[in-house]
């Protein structure tokens, strides 16, 4: 495995260099774009040259639509809507939405509303580190907080670590006294007695019986540690490293994909989003070209999406799995981003409603049409590579 300190404190820098990037080419078009949205600055990033130009403008239009609507949305506290076991992971998902675009806080049009979303990110941070708005129960309910606080947290620290180098004064603080606290509590639930097959990863708050690891929320608290780490916090390798022992024990590799689980746990179910997760867990430790993460693409590539909302086995859930699939084939690059990304991009773009968003699928309608168009526009935003913990 690569040693994951060659990318420590890239993060920012990363960020950074793409805006300048971006309004340079833009200074060189005679557009500068809008104050805080640099990637509306008028060029076509390189790796949307898999598209056509016309598809591409149907991409950054029908984004920019869909952050409209988002941002209609927002609550008074700061919050986007969904039930409140769902907070603050689908605030944190919005506000990565905007970031994805090249927005950033304090400035340009929705500065000031991504401020107010993070504030309320870590307004629902308790006492021990857990981001959670709605408390956890003592024992595990199905779809309350004691399942969904593990996803909750995860998500809501990895937009912490990405906005981290974007924040400054009493909000630079506070963000990262959160992500301290985060980070303790994160290695607080990797390391709590488990079976053997499931040590180093993660599942929900309060378990449930077997398995007691599972590569989905895993892969959440990975992205977390790896933005982290490259915003300069103290991750050690060991964290790392005992992730993804467990991420390798999830790979099928007779059958190519990663499953749910590792074996011997009782679950070894598959999935377009499982396998794009295992992927993307690949990269987060710098194992971006290994034969494990091109077989993974290969198994990708062998089940391609023919309708939107299909999903392949019961953890499959479609707008969760196309997030992954994108940042799967991103990651991979070459021929896998060339034949995953362009079908992807033309099943989403036609589903968008005129308002701009997407409406849920029914697995995840009750969380909120807000969920889905914050991954919808997660799907559609890797070539701008403006989140640093997606870039390669």
């Amino acid at each position: 495995m690569e040693d994951c300190q060659q990318y420590h404190g890239r993060g920012r820098a990363a960020f950074f260099l793409a805006l300048l990037l971006f309004s340079a080419a833009a200074a060189r078009a005679g557009d500068g774009g809008p104050r805080g949205n640099p990637a509306a600055a008028g060029t076509t990033p390189p790796m949307a040259a898999v598209l056509p130009a016309a598809q591409w403008r149907k991409v950054e239009n029908g984004v920019d639509l869909a952050l409209a609507w988002l941002a209609s949305r927002q609550a008074a506290d700061g919050s986007f809507p969904t039930l409140p076991q769902g907070q603050p992971a689908v605030t944190s998902l919005a506000i990565m939405a905007f970031l994805s675009r090249g927005h950033q806080p304090g400035a340009g049009p929705y500065g000031q509303q991504i401020n107010r979303a993070i504030d309320f990110v870590i307004a629902c941070q308790m006492p021990d580190g857990l981001f959670s708005y709605q408390a956890p129960a003592p024992v595990y309910q199905m779809r309350r907080a004691s399942h969904t606080a593990s996803y909750n947290h995860g998500i809501s620290g990895l937009m912490l670590a990405e906005v981290y180098g974007q924040v400054a004064g009493p909000r630079a603080k506070a963000v990262r006294q959160a992500i301290e606290k985060a980070l303790q509590f994160t290695r607080v639930l990797q390391i709590r007695p488990k079976a053997a097959e499931d040590r180093g990863g993660w599942r929900y708050l309060r378990l449930n019986g077997s398995p007691d690891s599972d590569l989905s929320v895993t892969a959440w608290q990975l992205m977390f540690l790896r933005s982290a780490r490259n915003s300069e916090f103290n991750v050690p390798q060991e964290y790392v490293d005992e992730a993804m022992a467990f991420v390798r024990r999830c790979w099928d590799e007779h059958g190519g994909g990663f499953r749910y689980a590792a074996p011997g746990s009782g679950d070894d179910g598959t999935g377009r989003g499982l396998t794009g997760a295992g992927i993307v867990s690949l990269a987060m430790a710098g194992q971006h070209q290994t034969k494990m993460a091109q077989a993974a693409g290969d198994w990708l590539l062998a089940h391609p999406y023919r309708r939107y909302g299909e999903t392949l086995g019961g953890h499959d859930k479609f707008i969760y799995s196309t997030f992954y699939w994108s940042q799967a084939a991103a990651q991979l690059g070459g021929r896998y981003w060339q034949q995953l990304y362009p079908p992807m991009v033309e099943l989403i773009l036609k589903a968008q409603s005129p308002n701009g968003s997407w409406r849920s699928e029914p697995d995840l309608a009750e969380f909120g049409d807000e969920l889905t168009t914050a991954m919808a526009v997660l799907s559609l935003t890797p070539p701008y590579q403006l989140l640093p913990v997606y870039q390669r």
